[in-house]
């Protein structure tokens, strides 16, 4: 048994890289279409303007380890009127200007937030 039989990296490495990189690809590209679908379909969608109320806030940090850039994204819990509830991501302006009891009118589009005035309840 010689060393040029049985086991050879680079025809192992010749059949994995292809597929690693079809695979990839392929994670990119469906990311790209799902964006694509959302924002459609937020598109589609009538504007609405509902009376709701703050239920929660949260934020969630990407990134920062080993002198990498970290990113924070805001969402916001809002309960409307008939008891269901929807979580919509705020920028972090809008984000601090909140606080969780708020009672005021919500405007949305699908899943996109477009804006919060808060009132006094009745």
């Amino acid at each position: 048994m010689g060393f040029n039989q049985g086991f050879d990296m680079f025809s192992i490495m010749s059949l994995l890289f292809p597929i690693f990189f079809i695979l990839i690809f392929g994670i990119i590209f469906f990311t790209f279409f799902k964006g694509i679908k959302q924002w459609n379909y937020n598109n589609k969608q009538p504007k609405l303007n509902v009376d709701a109320f703050v239920v929660s806030k949260r934020a969630q940090v990407r990134g920062g380890g080993n002198n990498s850039q970290a990113s924070t994204r805001y969402f916001v819990t809002f309960q409307v009127e008939s008891g269901d509830r929807m979580e919509l991501m705020v920028h972090g302006s809008e984000y601090g200007m909140l606080a969780e009891g708020d009672f005021g009118e919500l405007i949305f589009q699908g899943t996109r937030y477009h804006g919060f005035t808060r009132r006094q309840q009745v």
